[in-house]
């Protein structure tokens, strides 16, 4: 055997070898399968309480300390124009207070955030979450309020500017910075005890606790269920058939619940509409398909609002 040939061998054993050791190349991976996304359950359905307000909160950029955050200062200003008139909301009637009248008052106080940021409230103004306001049923608007949490003891001064809440065990509805400085932003909700002030109030105010509720209505929040009240007429037209939650002399009283009752209904919200008529602005739901969907859709917003919405046709 010639020398040529045992080189050549030798390269051919070695490059053998070095391909017995070599690790074996990965095989090409294969997208994991995608699990399909479960169906949605048929028809509308909403859960009842608290819920509303676990899924809301911060934006997206919070101010670095919300503590920070200075109290409404009352200052004289003219009463809205359309949003202090008598209005009906869920089978309840409600008439605003005159301005300068005293108010009390102890109950739950909610308070709402992110879901509401930049939309208008019943002044027409646009809601910020990071302002110190609140909505009141039956506050002048605009009017001030101080606002306490016997619980811990921390108080803050808010501006009303807006209608509601119109859950019966609800006395007000705090901006999330206002809930934010008064320490129950992680419950949805708390016990509190409010009082109105005046322009010039709010020293002395400070220096002395809020007292108790004195006043009627909202003793009746506190302990026991308000009486039913008649349900509002049925109106008779041939455009379909509706839920009615509402009804206002003011547009912007219509639209400012419309706004938050859509965020509360989930996809339902998308069925509402403010219908006016004879001098008044119905806020409605529907139209649905027969009297018997609507009753059905009744019952779920009665289980999340306390309240049965009237079925009307159009």
């Amino acid at each position: 055997m010639t020398r040529r040939l045992v080189w050549l061998l030798l390269a051919l054993t070695l490059t053998l070898a070095a391909c017995g050791t070599r690790a074996p190349r990965p095989a090409p991976e294969t997208p994991a399968a995608t699990k399909p996304a479960p169906a949605k359950p048929p028809g509308y359905v909403l859960k009842r309480g608290g819920g509303f307000y676990q899924d809301d909160g911060p934006g997206d950029n919070p101010p670095d300390n919300l503590d920070a955050i200075p109290n409404a200062v009352p200052r004289a200003e003219p009463l809205h124009r359309f949003a202090n008139n008598p209005y009906s909301v869920l089978g309840r009637d409600y008439v605003p207070l005159r301005a300068g009248m005293p108010y009390r008052a102890s109950g739950i106080a909610s308070w709402y955030g992110r879901k509401f940021h930049g939309q208008k409230t019943s002044t027409g103004e646009t809601y910020d979450m990071y302002g110190m306001t609140a909505a009141h049923p039956t506050l002048p608007i605009p009017s001030y309020a101080r606002v306490t949490n016997p619980a811990n003891g921390k108080s803050v001064i808010v501006r009303v500017n807006d209608r509601g809440p119109f859950l019966h065990d609800r006395v007000i509805d705090l901006s999330y910075a206002a809930a934010w400085k008064l320490g129950y932003i992680g419950s949805g909700s708390t016990y509190v005890e409010v009082e109105n002030v005046l322009p010039g109030q709010e020293t002395a105010l400070a220096a002395a606790p809020a007292r108790a509720a004195e006043d009627p209505l909202a003793r009746v929040v506190r302990t026991e269920a308000p009486p039913q009240t008649p349900p509002l007429p049925e109106i008779s037209d041939a455009r379909g058939i509706y839920l009615q939650l509402g009804a206002f002399s003011s547009a912007d009283n219509a639209e400012a619940l419309r706004s938050r009752l859509a965020r509360q209904l989930g996809n339902l919200g998308e069925r509402l509409a403010v219908r006016p008529g004879g001098g008044m602005y119905r806020l409605q739901l529907g139209p649905w398909a027969d009297r018997d969907e609507a009753h059905r859709i009744a019952d779920q917003i009665a289980e999340l609002l306390d309240f049965r919405p009237v079925v009307v046709q159009r």
